[in-house]
């Protein structure tokens, strides 16, 4: 009798198996693909992002990859959302170098396709994205307001130094002025369209700053890269001030954690990654997405400057 049930259920079981192995390898080509188009990968703030996005792709099984022009410029922007759209992505998460209008052409193709498209860290008012993952860049700005002027007087002086990224340093510097005006607090002096990726651009400027507003008590610049060459100058020339940057990066938490910066603003660009690819799935599940999503701003002080450090820290290994 068993050798009898023996021949009957070993045909089964082979056959049952192979179902199980067609399933799964279908289940495998279903994937849902994603792909995030950042501006560039020069600067560590990036990486952070795209650790996030990554985590995302592995635990919601994802088939997804994160890329970046070879250069920050809109022109190289373009040409790799063109190479993108070829791949037919399920979703498309992007951050716009400098506005969408510079890369309006290709996202309408990708309107044409039924591609969804996600924005994150710059927002736009590109009428047929789905959702913007990032901040409120005008209310972190007020925070760095506050944060500046908690540690100054009324009638005290400062330099505001913005970045190229008109639209975010824009909203970020409007938040400031806005905290400063409320307090009585002065802006002696301020420079738009620093690079993120050039000090020594940085340097020259907060030198001929120093030089003309001797009596300037404080810097507020809309990024950690823009703040840090400022804070290299002032500790060169033995200037104590309150520098406030606003992107939380290692090199500005390590600065916090050992005192010689009391206090910054700091994004979350993993958490940023990591619920831009949510937001993602949702979407090609045909879910409703709020459009707009925030990823978070936190005050980093001596007290939480190492927790945020290891953690980012982790990611670069």
């Amino acid at each position: 009798m068993f050798n009898k049930w023996k021949r009957f259920l070993l045909p089964l079981f082979i056959i049952s198996a192979i179902g199980i192995v067609f399933i799964y390898k279908q289940l495998g080509e279903e994937k849902p693909k994603v792909v995030v188009v950042l501006r560039g990968f020069d600067l560590e703030y990036w990486e952070f992002i795209k650790a996030g996005a990554e985590k995302g792709f592995e635990d919601l099984g994802i088939d997804g990859k994160v890329v970046a022009p070879k250069t920050e410029t809109v022109e190289a922007q373009r040409d790799l959302l063109e190479s993108v759209l070829k791949e037919n992505p399920d979703v498309l998460i992007v951050s716009p170098i400098y506005s969408a209008d510079n890369i309006n052409s290709e996202l309408e193709k990708f309107k044409k396709k039924d591609i969804p498209v996600l924005f994150i860290y710059a927002d736009d008012n590109w009428k047929y994205k789905k959702a913007y993952i990032g901040i409120d860049n005008l209310d972190l700005g007020k925070k760095a307001g506050i944060l500046i002027a908690s540690q100054l007087q009324p009638g005290d002086k400062v330099a505001l130094l913005s970045g190229k990224q008109l639209l975010i340093d824009g909203q970020r510097i409007k938040g400031v002025k806005g905290s400063l005006e409320a307090v009585g607090i002065e802006i002696a002096t301020e420079k738009k369209g620093l690079p993120d990726n050039n000090p020594k651009v940085v340097r020259a400027e907060i030198e001929s700053i120093l030089r003309e507003h001797p009596d300037i008590k404080g810097v507020v610049a809309s990024s950690d890269y823009i703040a840090l060459p400022v804070l290299e100058v002032l500790q060169e020339q033995g200037i104590e001030m309150p520098v406030i940057g606003s992107s939380g990066i290692p090199e500005m938490l390590e600065l916090v954690k050992e005192g010689i910066v009391s206090s910054t603003v700091a994004q979350n660009p993993y958490d940023m990654g990591y619920i831009s690819v949510q937001t993602a799935l949702k979407v090609k599940k045909g879910e409703r997405v709020n459009p707009y999503i925030d990823s978070g701003v936190d005050i980093i002080t001596k007290g939480n400057a190492k927790e945020r450090l290891d953690f980012l820290n982790s990611l670069l290994q």
